[in-house]
């Protein structure tokens, strides 16, 4: 391998799309909770730091999974030997301590949820990933804390809440299909993943009320008076997006899941657009 080509695996191990889309959970959580009187300094910390710590979390995971993604995922850095074992972990180690070291010039709360998260997501790679759900449960309060870190990065966690526990219930119905996508790759490896322990069908099931749950739930920034119309207006059409790729999940998990990466983004932007209109009626901007 050139080194380009191992520059290039590298980059792959960090999946920048999830990087980006973890620093952009950041930075709505810090907007949500503080809007335009958001501090700068903290916020760009805390943005950073996530990214830092997600593409982290993603290389340390592909270390773990070399040998199941030599079935599922083939073309991945370290199958293909683009990066080596030892190099994928060292990587992860140095993305890891930058993250740290962003981290800790943050507020305390701050500091507190990235320390959990630090040890979740080893813990999370090394063994919870092939338990039926906790697994799954793990990774959704990954994504959903991203939100409460940028808030706490600004001194106020309580409006990011709803948020995160909004974004946790999407997660863990994405991951629950994942899990059916990979169904074949985890029984090999001898994984004991939720749709293995109680069946595909009734995995999808289980993914499916989940996000019902959270449909449901969804009104209430807007119920709590939190938000104007202006949040409804955007979270209800991500809804409709996400109820689509659960009904496609059982005929096709692989765009099932896809799809409801898009919806989730979307509801997350209603949080935005609903922060951004109640700035605009109290004149903030």
């Amino acid at each position: 391998m050139t080194a380009g080509e191992t520059i290039r695996g590298l980059a792959e191990l960090t999946r920048p799309v999830n990087v980006l889309a973890a620093s952009v959970l950041t930075f709505i959580g810090a907007f949500v909770a503080g809007g335009v009187t958001t501090e700068t300094p903290e916020t760009v910390t805390a943005v950073a730091a996530t990214g830092l710590a997600v593409g982290a979390g993603n290389a340390i995971n592909d270390y773990f999974d070399r040998e199941i993604d030599r079935i599922n995922q083939p073309e991945r850095a370290i199958p293909r030997g683009a990066v080596s074992p030892r190099g994928a972990l060292a990587f992860s180690l140095v993305l890891f301590v930058a993250a740290v070291a962003l981290a800790l010039t943050l507020p305390r709360s701050a500091v507190a949820i990235a320390g959990i998260n630090l040890v979740a997501l080893v813990a999370y790679t090394e063994f919870f990933k092939g338990l039926p759900g906790l697994g799954n449960a793990l990774v959704a309060y990954l994504v959903g804390s991203t939100f409460l870190f940028g808030a706490a990065a600004v001194g106020e966690i309580g409006p990011a809440v709803v948020l995160c526990a909004l974004a946790a219930i999407a997660t863990l119905t994405r991951e629950i299909i994942k899990d059916v996508e990979d169904v074949e790759g985890d029984r090999e490896e001898g994984l004991n993943t939720l749709p293995i322990a109680i069946g595909e069908r009734r995995a999808l099931y289980v993914a499916a009320g989940l996000l019902a749950i959270g449909v449901l739930a969804s009104p209430l920034p807007y119920v709590l008076g939190h938000f104007e119309l202006a949040y409804l207006l955007v979270v209800i059409p991500a809804n409709a997006i996400m109820i689509v790729a659960a009904y496609e999940s059982f005929e096709d998990p692989t765009a099932g899941q896809s799809h409801l990466k898009y919806g989730t983004f979307l509801a997350a932007l209603a949080f935005i657009v609903g922060r951004a209109a109640l700035e605009l009626e109290f004149g903030w901007f």
